[in-house]
């Protein structure tokens, strides 16, 4: 209202003055100059009122936006101390919880959810823990002396929008909430070995497609780490590092995941390695991937926009997330159907983590995850993906190169 009124004002300012203009233009020809000079003086104090009133109508106006924004501050004030109060008893409320809900392992001992997640990298537990399946199944069992023999836990009914969930599809426990909760309760029992402390990459070897002086194009194996991890530190850098004493700088211009096999590059000096990061980063290079889907596609190409970020409860498993995730784009082309399964060619135009996996997987990708892929679809005895061709310029010598390198599958 206040910017209409004012608005308004100087329009009829505008206007008078465009009036008094003529009316001086017109009486100039018209009167004596007494009457003349008289009219001057009429007009002249027309247009000191209007100016007036403009800064009587601003001052009033600004006088009512500070009284409201006193008021708002105040009030702004009282909800911040609401949602603070709301936090201290929401926390305190939740730490209650936390400490009632005790889980019972093979040997009969309590433990509390706080206890459990005290001594991880959370600190405290996240919220949900302690809801899913297993944990109050194992909860039953050992409340009633039961002796569990196996367990597997799978998804009923429509696929999430953000998670990769398939309607009877089975899925290990996740990691952020029920992993801790589980090593308690499954203290003691015997259990087959955690296939993620076993070296994946023993007894394999890398693939030099090509060498020189600045740099290597490498054929990476399935199932074998690009940089080192949490458990395992063999891996590609490692082996490098290991093989290349001599070279410098990062030597990983980009990585695959540990499941993807193909080409990647690798840097031996600091200048081949930031003119290559420099090309991924402004996409001049060009990759393409081939993948066996589990299941048949209708269409013969198209585009995937799906914006992706970790699930910080079940790392490292991505989401489909269009508040926090970051923009992923993946174009896609059919070659062969056949025996209900497709083989396609993934273009990657960005390259988050999972990318082409969660991209081939989700309910609003494609819908048919990769044959293989025990993060989104079903176990096989690998991934099949791989990245297949890439073309750059070489970092020195600028000049264009192309290698590609066939699947296995």
């Amino acid at each position: 209202a206040s910017l209409l009124q004012i608005q308004a004002h100087r329009d009829k300012m505008i206007e008078g003055r465009k009036s008094r203009k003529a009316l001086r233009l017109s009486a100039e020809s018209a009167m004596n100059i007494d009457d003349l000079h008289w009219l001057k003086e009429q007009l002249g104090k027309q247009s000191v009122a209007q100016k007036n009133q403009l800064r009587d109508l601003n001052g009033y106006w600004q006088k009512k936006i500070q009284h409201a924004q006193k008021r708002l501050h105040q009030l702004t004030n009282e909800i911040d101390a609401l949602k603070n109060q709301r936090k201290v008893l929401s926390a305190s409320l939740q730490q209650k919880l936390f400490d009632q809900y005790r889980f019972l392992n093979t040997k009969g001992s309590l433990k509390s959810l706080a206890d459990i997640f005290k001594d991880t990298d959370q600190l405290a537990p996240p919220a949900g823990a302690g809801e899913c399946a297993a944990p109050k199944l194992l909860q039953y069992a050992f409340k009633s002396a039961m002796k569990p023999l196996a367990m597997a836990e799978f998804w009923w009914g429509e696929s999430p929008k953000s998670a990769i969930r398939k309607h009877r599809g089975f899925y290990p426990a996740c990691q952020g909430k029920c992993q801790p909760i589980l090593e308690h309760m499954l203290e003691g029992v015997a259990m087959d070995t955690n296939p993620l402390l076993s070296n994946p990459a023993a007894g394999k070897s890398i693939e030099i497609i090509y060498q020189d002086a600045a740099m290597l194009v490498i054929n990476k194996p399935a199932e074998f780490l690009s940089v080192p991890g949490k458990r395992i530190q063999d891996s590609v850098y490692l082996r490098i590092k290991q093989s290349y004493p001599r070279a410098t700088g990062p030597l990983i211009v980009h990585r695959l995941d540990m499941s993807t096999s193909g080409l990647m590059l690798i840097a031996l000096c600091k200048e081949a390695h930031k003119n290559l990061q420099r090309q991924f980063i402004k996409r001049t290079v060009k990759k393409r991937y081939v993948a066996l889907l589990d299941g048949l596609l209708t269409a013969d190409k198209g585009n995937i926009d799906l914006p992706l970020r970790v699930d910080l409860d079940d790392r490292p498993r991505q989401l489909v997330c269009y508040q926090h995730g970051r923009p992923a784009q993946t174009q896609w082309q059919v070659i062969e159907r056949k025996n209900n399964q497709t083989r396609v060619y993934f273009y990657p135009l960005s390259g988050r983590t999972h990318q082409l996996r969660v991209h081939a997987a989700h309910v609003k990708g494609l819908n048919t995850p990769i044959i293989g892929d025990d993060l989104y679809g079903n176990k096989a005895t690998r991934l099949y993906l791989h990245a297949e061709s890439l073309e750059f310029n070489h970092p020195i010598s600028r000049e264009l190169m192309s290698f590609q390198v066939e699947a296995e599958f």
